[in-house]
């Protein structure tokens, strides 16, 4: 027997419908990229995605045609999302970072007909113009008088596309489970895929993120995501906002100390969403101005383990909450969240470190589990490594195009890749990427530890650890870190400091100092590209 309950479909354009009715005056703040701050709400963005749909159905976009953005965090990229998913489009979001053959290759992946971009991205579009004979209009995302002059073919201003659309056009209608969004990995290891979600899963996504021990956002916040609408839907924050209510603030191109400190202490910002690189720039700026963020209450931190001594200086030095998060763009991407269970959060500050260090536990619509390499599952017991698998329905079942089936196994477990302990409370710690994971003498190393003690060294900067060949152990450590600006450190200080915060044989065989280490187009440590620096290098301890 069936219950007797509405079919309600789950779209993404009921929720900036639900802001505009219910929202309406609420703010949205962008930093444009003209300069100014430009003030809308939800009103205004809801009726404009409208003109968005309108202006791309008459230009023949239909159902799963793929329409690419490449532009920053702004309301006219918001608008342009919600206006593609309005009519059975899909909006892809192009990754600026990437280097110009990857863009090619996954416009051209993508089948992309239409491309949105910011006009700080004109020289890159037309270079990358002639090489997408897909695309059939090139919108830039400003006004005819800011329209860069540039041999882009098909060019037009956004506000001249959507110039006499209609504001009150109405959504098209389709199933759930249609397409809505399209976002590539950063390719790390061949190629990069193509997740694709549907409108189904990014409204539930929304609804987990927007639980109150993940986002924990009401209306009464002000929310400001760094983290870009090109990195896996900017953490879901473009779809809770508008769901809750919550102000928009919108940083532009500009994310930098100078420009994100105005707009967090300007707007009263009470939430925020970045990757640690971005608040290791922004603490070193207030330490350096000594300014405050006093409307802040919560930082949401991903992307990259948040190491032990950031969480300490937000939570100490400033009082502003960190969560500390770990997902992938496969899912959506939020799979863990690092609240506090009530148990945790009556212990001493520093043992609730321990845990605020771990990636955090799943939410609910997050199933997770670790396996050895025969595929039995392991014990919770915070010691056992293995690979991390999870499934949910916001975890992808496929790549687009079928590319990558290896990672998806029966019963829809998806691999992440990663090699991961779960504790008993079900807090999830990742260890290593398995492509990174040290293996010395036949026991695993966490590099991602290493690394989080590493820099809580008072003159590291940033700290990376890889695996350098060893005739006797197979692998040993090497810790390749930056100096913070002026100051000094020496390899034994260094190892001093690891001495007894870390197991004996987990200590690094040796320390390098370099200028930078390399980021991928996400923020994360290229391991690869240190490998390859690294790889004649000849560890002290190696025989002679």
């Amino acid at each position: 027997m069936l219950g007797l309950m509405q079919d309600w479909p789950l779209l993404v354009h009921k929720i900036i419908d639900h802001a505009a009715l219910y929202h309406g005056g609420r703010e949205v703040v962008s930093r444009s990229v003209e300069g100014p701050i430009v003030r809308t709400d939800y009103r205004a963005i809801a009726a404009r995605a409208r003109k968005v749909a309108h202006a791309l159905d008459r230009l023949g976009i239909r159902l799963g045609d793929r329409v690419a953005t490449l532009a920053w965090n702004t309301a006219r990229h918001i608008e342009a999302w919600y206006g593609i998913a309005g009519i059975g489009a899909i909006y892809h979001t192009l990754n600026p970072r990437l280097f110009p053959d990857q863009l090619v290759y996954i416009a051209n992946h993508a089948g992309d007909k239409v491309l949105f971009f910011d006009a700080t991205f004109a020289g890159l579009v037309e270079a990358l113009a002639p090489r997408l004979p897909g695309i059939e209009l090139f919108v830039c995302l400003t006004d005819a008088a800011h329209l860069p002059k540039a041999n882009i073919p098909n060019l037009v201003a956004y506000e001249e596309f959507i110039a006499g659309a209609d504001d009150h056009f109405a959504w098209k209608e389709f199933d759930e489970h249609t397409a809505c969004g399209l976002c590539y990995t950063s390719g790390t290891t061949g190629n990069p895929k193509g997740v694709l979600y549907s409108h189904r899963s990014n409204v539930l996504h929304a609804f987990i993120a927007g639980q109150a021990d993940a986002m924990g956002l009401r209306a009464v916040d002000c929310v400001l995501p760094v983290v870009p609408m090109f990195h896996a839907n900017a953490w879901a924050m473009a779809f809770v906002a508008p769901m809750i209510g919550a102000k928009l603030v919108l940083p532009g191109a500009r994310l930098d100390g100078d420009s994100l400190c105005e707009l967090l202490t300007g707007e009263k910002v009470t939430m925020t969403a970045a990757v640690p690189t971005v608040w290791l720039a922004l603490l070193h700026y207030l330490e350096k101005t000594g300014k405050t963020l006093p409307d802040m209450k919560r930082v949401l931190i991903g992307g990259a383990a948040a190491p032990r001594a950031m969480i300490e200086t937000f939570e100490k030095k400033y009082g502003i909450a960190v969560v500390h998060a770990w997902g992938m763009t496969e899912m959506s991407p939020l799979g863990t969240l690092g609240t506090l269970k009530p148990a945790i959060a009556e212990l001493p500050y520093e043992r609730q470190l321990d845990y605020k260090v771990k990636q955090g536990h799943p939410p609910f619509g997050v199933e997770m589990k670790i396996v050895d390499d025969d595929d039995r599952e392991l014990p919770r017991d915070g010691r056992a490594f293995g690979r991390l698998k999870v499934r949910g329905p916001a975890v992808a079942k496929a790549y687009f195009r079928g590319e990558g089936e290896g990672a998806f196994g029966p019963d829809d477990w998806f691999d992440t890749g990663d090699v991961a302990t779960i504790d008993a409370d079900g807090y999830m710690t990742i260890t290593d990427r398995a492509k990174d994971v040290i293996k010395s003498g036949g026991e695993w190393i966490s590099t991602i530890e290493i690394e989080n003690i590493a820099v809580g060294h008072p003159a590291i900067a940033e700290a990376a650890v890889i695996g350098i060949a060893h005739p006797k152990w197979d692998e040993r450590p090497l810790l390749v870190v930056v100096l913070k600006p002026g100051l000094h450190a020496t390899r034994e200080e260094m190892l001093a400091y690891l001495s007894g915060r870390i197991a004996r044989w987990w200590m690094p065989d040796d320390v390098v100092f370099v200028d930078a280490i390399p980021h991928t187009a996400t923020g994360k440590i290229q391991k690869m590209a240190l490998r390859e620096r690294f790889g004649q290098y000849r560890l002290p301890t190696a025989a002679a």
